[in-house]
């Protein structure tokens, strides 16, 4: 079936006609359109698989979307055209362009924790390029997988589009056939398996993975604004998102004033008893769940603690300095515990930072540019703010993604486009002028030859 699937994208693929930019937009308003139609089907989808907030879903999964959608459609036509550079005088005369093709057929993996948002935005920035797209939605939302399903049979032919559901077989299977693009998102382990698979056929891929996320407060922050950005920067989702703040380094003197500018930003959001909000997520699955509360145990607890097994519901906890072996500080925390870690100088900065690898996103409270500066350019992460966190998604002119263990090529608007697109180096020459100073023999002296690399 998969096999019959993939060769019949291959075969749409080459009948040349998502290279129409006029059918491209077709489909992809099409599509906008029907997201439009189905939003509330969606929001409930995420609420049975989770509990996502409705207003959490609309911020930050299907207006994302509807966003980009309508962006990437207002400007495909003037991306997609060729564009001019300068020649060189070693190709005089000429005129020399760049063009932008399609791939051919992607695979786009998705992860649970944003499962509408990342299926779709990297399934429209394919097609906006003019690829052909099997989507494997995650099997742990399985509600939201299924609005997805419905949502691409009813606007795209098969051989065009096509969703695959299933399990870690079904991904197994997928990654075995050779395909022309492969965009994962999810964890760095499986990121690597999902490589090591396009090796296999030399397929080029973005990883969009995670890390251990600093975020840094020193004295000069706005305690107050720090507290209630970094509240709400960690706990939405259920802290289930990639770019959270996965750790805090508070400078020691305006530790405790964080610390109760938190507290309070936590009630104030979430009311008590927590577990009755309607703002507040759910974990995704049980095996999370299980992993995230045995990181709780043994821990100084500083708010927080209440987990509810018949629910997956973990109460946003604050940890009070777990060490550089805990398991806290060990790997990406990925749920709603936040460790709170105080600092004396830079250099202690720098000790906990540095061991880990680059993470996706860094964040910096601190009224002081020189200092904010310094952390900007010492350390190498996917993307970052200053003085708030999780925003830098928000404007599609920025590109989004990792580097190092964090991921491999960032996307979002232009950048998806160009993401998906090969970019083509052509050069075009007329035939009423062929200059000979290049063809055997070559009689030119060898010291002028060493001049022509001033031409190029």
């Amino acid at each position: 079936m998969i096999e019959d699937l993939v060769q019949s994208q291959r075969d749409f693929f080459a009948s040349q006609q998502t290279k129409i930019v006029t059918y491209r937009k077709q489909y992809l308003k099409r599509l906008r359109k029907e997201l439009v139609a189905n939003e509330d089907a969606i929001c409930d989808a995420l609420y049975i698989d989770f509990k996502k907030p409705k207003f959490e879903v609309l911020a930050t999964e299907t207006q994302m979307v509807l966003s980009e959608l309508k962006y990437i459609i207002d400007h495909l036509e003037f991306w997609s055209k060729p564009v001019k550079v300068g020649a060189t005088w070693t190709n005089f005369p000429s005129s020399d362009w760049i063009y932008s093709e399609p791939y051919g057929n992607v695979l786009v993996i998705a992860p649970w924790n944003y499962p509408f948002l990342l299926t779709m935005s990297p399934l429209i920035g394919a097609l906006a390029a003019g690829n052909t797209v099997v989507l494997k939605p995650s099997e742990l939302t399985p509600e939201t997988s299924k609005v997805i399903a419905k949502i691409i049979e009813k606007v795209f032919p098969k051989e065009y589009v096509s969703v695959v559901e299933g399990g870690i077989p079904v991904s197994q299977e997928l990654l075995t056939k050779k395909w022309n693009y492969i965009f994962f998102t999810g964890s760095s382990r499986v990121g690597k398996i999902v490589y090591k698979s396009a090796a296999e056929h030399l397929t080029p891929v973005t990883l969009e993975l995670s890390g251990k996320n600093p975020c840094i407060v020193d004295a000069t922050a706005s305690i107050t604004l720090a507290a209630k950005r970094i509240v709400w920067g960690k706990f939405l989702n259920a802290g289930q998102t990639c770019i959270a703040p996965d750790y805090i380094l508070v400078e020691k003197t305006v530790k405790d004033r964080l610390v109760e500018a938190l507290k309070l930003n936590i009630r104030k959001f979430y009311g008590d008893p927590i577990e009755e909000s309607n703002d507040f997520a759910r974990i995704t699955t049980d095996s999370h769940y299980n992993k995230l509360k045995g990181l709780l145990e043994g821990e100084n607890i500083l708010f927080g603690g209440t987990c509810k097994d018949a629910e997956r519901f973990i109460e946003p906890t604050l940890v009070d300095e777990p060490g550089f072996k805990n398991d806290l500080m060990k790997d990406e925390i990925f749920g709603p515990i936040l460790p709170i870690i105080s600092y004396d100088s830079e250099e202690d900065i720098h000790k906990y930072v540095t061991q880990h690898e680059n993470p996706l996103a860094l964040y910096v409270f601190s009224t002081n540019k020189k200092f904010q500066k310094r952390i900007i350019d010492k350390y190498g992460f996917g993307g970052g703010v200053i003085n708030d966190t999780v925003m830098q998604i928000t404007n599609k002119r920025l590109p989004f993604g990792g580097v190092g263990q964090s991921g491999i090529g960032g996307y979002h608007g232009k950048h998806s486009f160009d993401l998906f697109s090969h970019k083509k180096a052509i050069i075009r020459k007329p035939n009423w002028i062929d200059i000979p100073i290049r063809y055997a023999p070559y009689n030119i002296p060898i010291k002028w030859v060493k001049k022509i690399k001033h031409l190029f």
